[in-house]
Parts: structure tokens; sequence; C-alpha cells
């Protein structure tokens, strides 16, 4: 238990660290402002390094070493407890500072209300990833009740809580007998579970960051958006215009635009590209799965980026290529098939699973079809199929809708009857249908 209050110490000597450097950084010039700067970001980044990836770092280390067939000095490993949210609340620390720097936003000289805007608890353990110019100047206003904004924040929780506990919750039950034990399957029930996935981890995800915008709300505040309906993507570009929105749009500023960006001779725009998607993929965890799985997004973009004149070329012979709803089609399965290496534990339970994905045997054959399902030791009940399949029928009937209007606006405009017939539906749903088990949300990890 003493690892708390020495996480909690290390926490409290980050943020004191980084609001003198923003002062500092403000009233500085020339080369002091980019050493105050250094300062600070070398204080984020080691604790986020020490605490998540040091012990990584060691295994690679001595797996290289072992490989070349060097003898090595045995370097001590270090138990530690990742904190929750510790990539998330670095990285907003990060971008206050480096606003300050930029001139986009002044230090702030309220020692309290920097603490807030670092540890805000709505967003604290899976964000969004905030700016200090959306919430600081929040803070320094006076809040009022009001009665609208807390019925539209409990409106986004209540919508947040069914996607994570009917939804999300009960896709993980088979996800995660047949990812922890991916060998003992074969065909539909692999291909079933990473489609299963790609839902469980958005409703899983975009649920929690609905609860923290709700919470937010009640209390005043409006955090940035973090989600827009992703799987409605016509390319991976599009994807990650929608998906996770405050991590993109940090990369975005922080490290592709400062590398260059696009406005580099092509070879160095492809390199920035596949280096900001790796980055990507190690800020989500110590792992080579991680890795692979950003790596597998910047190749998507990269390949994206050298084939435009030909794919051009080939939809005006071609029209039909330029259907949208294809394009959504190949944009989901790229994504998913990207899901799997994020998911699976090791990297050799993500190659199995690649491989034994359309596994004949189990997923062509009509006589093995549900054989192979019920071979899951979750197998669901009927009962369970007809929840998902309501579940599922609600979110795409919500999420399509989104398309055309703000169906929370809507909502508030119907008579009173309406309303609360669809508050009371809800809630019933989630309190009869939902999955009470302790299931943790899955960018808690992160």
């Amino acid at each position: 238990m003493a690892f708390i209050p020495v996480y909690i110490l290390i926490l409290l000597f980050t943020i004191v660290i980084d609001y003198c450097a923003g002062i500092l950084i403000e009233d500085a010039q020339g080369v002091q402002r980019r050493f105050y700067l250094a300062m600070s970001l070398v204080a984020n980044i080691g604790v986020l390094a020490v605490f998540k990836y040091y012990n990584f770092f060691i295994d690679n280390v001595n797996a290289l070493l072992d490989a070349l067939h060097v003898t090595r000095y045995e370097l001590p490993y270090l138990s530690l407890i990742l904190p929750i949210g510790l990539s998330f609340h670095t990285f907003q620390a990060m971008s206050y500072t480096i606003e300050v720097y930029r001139g986009n936003y002044p230090a702030e000289r309220h020692l309290g209300l920097y603490a807030l805007y670092v540890m805000f608890y709505p967003q604290l353990v899976a964000g969004p990833i905030e700016r200090p110019q959306n919430m600081l100047p929040q803070f320094h206003r006076r809040q009022y009740f009001n009665y609208d904004r807390v019925v539209s924040g409990l409106r986004l929780m209540a919508w947040g809580l069914f996607k994570k506990m009917v939804i999300a919750d009960r896709l993980a039950l088979l996800v995660n007998d047949v990812y922890n034990t991916p060998t003992d399957y074969r065909g539909l029930p692999l291909l079933v579970a990473t489609v299963f996935f790609s839902v469980q981890i958005y409703c899983d995800f975009s649920g929690y960051s609905d609860i923290a915008l709700g919470s937010a709300r009640v209390m005043g505040f409006e955090l940035m958006p973090n989600f827009n309906r992703p799987y409605f993507s016509r390319s991976i570009q599009e994807f990650w215009s929608r998906w996770h929105i405050s991590l993109s749009t940090w990369f975005r500023d922080y490290l592709y635009i400062p590398l260059g960006g696009s406005r580099v001779a092509l070879p160095r725009a492809c390199f920035n590209l596949f280096f900001v998607f790796l980055v990507s993929g190690l800020w989500h965890g110590a792992s080579w799965t991680f890795i692979i799985w950003g790596a597998l997004h910047g190749v998507y973009l990269v390949v994206r980026i050298l084939t435009r004149n030909g794919r051009n070329r080939l939809i005006k012979r071609l029209p039909l290529l330029s259907n949208a709803v294809l394009n959504v089609a190949l944009t989901y399965a790229l994504v998913t098939f990207a899901w799997v290496f994020f998911r699976a534990n090791t990297v050799h339970d993500a190659l199995y699973v690649v491989g034994h994905l359309f596994d004949a045997s189990q997923t062509l054959r009509a006589g093995t079809l549900f054989h192979g399902l019920s071979s899951v030791k979750v197998f669901y009940q009927r009962y369970e199929w007809l929840t998902l399949a309501w579940a599922l029928l609600v979110l795409g009937v919500v999420e399509s809708a989104q398309l055309r209007v703000a169906v929370g606006n809507w909502v508030a405009r119907q008579q009173t009857p309406v309303r609360w017939a669809l508050y009371y539906g809800i809630v019933l749903f989630i309190a009869l249908l939902g999955t009470f088990e302790h299931v943790q949300f899955i960018y808690f990890q992160f």
C-alpha cells in the first residue's frame, strides 16, 4: 500500500513542476523558455517512462543481448502498479505547457485551478484529453444550477451506461473467453469474437466518454467530444477524425505537425505519418501487440497516400468503387483486422487468430456453424442473443439518426410523456438487461 502515497507524491511533484514551468515560460525569453518547456516535458515523460515502459525496455534489451549472445548485466525490474489513467493526465499536462510556450494560453497563476485541470475527475482516467483553452476558463467562471443542463448531462450518462453495461460488458463475456485461450478455437468463434470486440471497444470507450461528458455537464462544464460515429467512416483517415478525437488531435498538433506533417517531401511525409501511429501504438501499452496495431494503421494511411493517383484513375473506370457503403464496409474490415492485435494477449496469439479466422472446417460448412460457436465456454443462451440483438438495434438506430439530427436535442423537444417514457425505457433496459459483474473499462489500463 506504500505505492499509493508514493504515487501521490510523484503526481504532486509533476503538478508543481508544470505549474511553475508555465509561469517561468511565460515570463522568460529565448532559450530560457525552451529550457523550462523541456524541464516540464522531461518530468512528465520521465514519470510515464518509469511506470509504464521501464520493464518493457529491460525485457527487449535482454532479449536482444541474448539473441546476439552477449553477456549481460542483470538489470533490476521494478515492481510498480500502473496508475489508472497515467497516460491521459500526463498528455493533458503536457498540452498545457506546450500551449503556454506557443503563446496560445496564458500561464495559470492559481495552483488549485491548475491541479484541477490536470486531475478533473470525470475525465481523469480515460479522457478526453483536454486543452487548457477549453477547461481553465470554465474553472474561473461561477457555476449555477441549470435544470436543462443537468437533464442533458444525466441523459448522456444514461446513454453511456447503456452502451457499457448492456452491450460492451455482455460482448466481453464471449470476447474474453475466446481471446484468453484462442488456440482452443478455429474459424467462426474467432471471427465472431473479433467482430464482437470491435463493437465492445467502441461501446466501452465511447460509453465512458459519454459518462465523463455527462457528469461534467451536470456540474456545469463542457468537455470536448471524443467520438463521432467512427464506424460510419469511409476511409482510415476519416476513422481517425472520428475515433478518440482528443488523442488523434493531440498527436496531430504536438507531434505530426512539428515533424513537418504533410508539408514536406513525400517520403518524409510518409515517415511522419507512420512514426506518429507507431508512437500512438506504444502510448496505448508497453507491448508489441499495441505497437503492431499502431503500425498497421500507419501502413494503411501510407498506402492510401501512395496509391491515391492509381485509385482515382480506377474509380473513374469503375465508379462503383466510390460507393459509400462499400467504402464504409472496407474501412470497418481494415479497422477490425487491426483490432486483433490490440486485443490479443501476445503477438503469437494474434498471429494464430489471423491465421485461423476463416478456417473452412469451422466457418464454411453449414453443419458446423453453430457447433463452432457453441464450443465457446460462455456460449450465450437464447435470451442473451435476443438482448444483444435488441441493444444493437437500438444502438444502430440512434447512431444512424445522429447522422441527420442531434438525438439528445430531439428528445429534449418531445412532450413530457414521450420524454419520460424514453427515460424510463433506457433505465429499465440497464436495470433489467445490464451486466452487473465487475468489468473494468478497457481504457483504464492506459
